[in-house]
This record gives structure tokens, sequence and C-alpha cells, in this order.
């Protein structure tokens, strides 16, 4: 049984940068993209990142862009959300996620695409 295991996560202040890891183990996992996701209480999870395995293109929510950057380690089997310039608007629960399938430059911005979550890591950004 494959999982993905998020960690990094903490409590900042504003202005503070954040680095979460999302390390896949157990499977081999489909190398097609890898997605971040977050979700605030009481609000529904939203896109945040994605990046391909192959050839590496990332894509970002336009609320993060600028300040967070999307990476991965293939070697590793890890992907990573370096987050700079932290808001207290990104305090959420985030998660990464992979697909099953290949996805389209507009799929890989959809949760309902991805396939694989992990447990979640909280940020907390206080102001």
């Amino acid at each position: 049984q494959g999982q993905l295991v998020e960690s990094g996560g903490g409590l900042v202040q504003a202005g503070s940068s954040l680095r979460l890891s999302c390390a896949a183990s157990g499977r081999t996992f489909s190398r097609y993209a890898m997605g971040w996701f977050r979700q605030a209480p009481g609000k529904e999870r939203e896109f945040v990142a994605a990046i391909r395995w192959s050839g590496g293109s990332t894509y970002y929510a336009d609320s993060v862009k600028g300040r967070f950057t999307i990476s991965r380690d293939s070697a590793k089997n890890t992907v990573y959300l370096q987050m700079n310039s932290l808001k207290p608007e990104d305090t959420a629960v985030y998660y990464c996620a992979a697909p099953a399938v290949p996805l389209s430059d507009y799929g890989i911005r959809m949760i309902s695409t991805y396939n694989y979550w992990g447990q979640g890591t909280q940020v907390t950004v206080s102001s």
C-alpha cells in the first residue's frame, strides 16, 4: 500500500518562510504530476501548486504566485513547496496529491482529478 506523507508544517509569523515536503513511498505512484492543495477552516479545499514529473512544468494559484515555489526530487520521490512571505490567509491544512492518469493543463488544477492524497500538514501564520 503506497502513501504520500507531508511534513514541514508549523506555526510562523507573517513574512516568514516554510518548506513543505511530500514523500511518496510504498508503491510506484504513476509519475505524472504532484499537486499541493490547502483547506482553511470553513472553506473548501483549493489548488495551490502542481508540478509535472516529466519536464518539470509548474502551475500556481494566483494567490501564491511569486511567493511559493514547487519543486521535485525524482531520486527521492519527493515534492517540495517552498513558501515565502507567508500571510495569515495562507493558514490551512496543506495536502499533497498524485493522479493515477496524465492530466491536462486544466485538469492539473482540479481536486477531482487526483486519486491519492496525503494526510495533510498544518500551516498556521500569525499576524
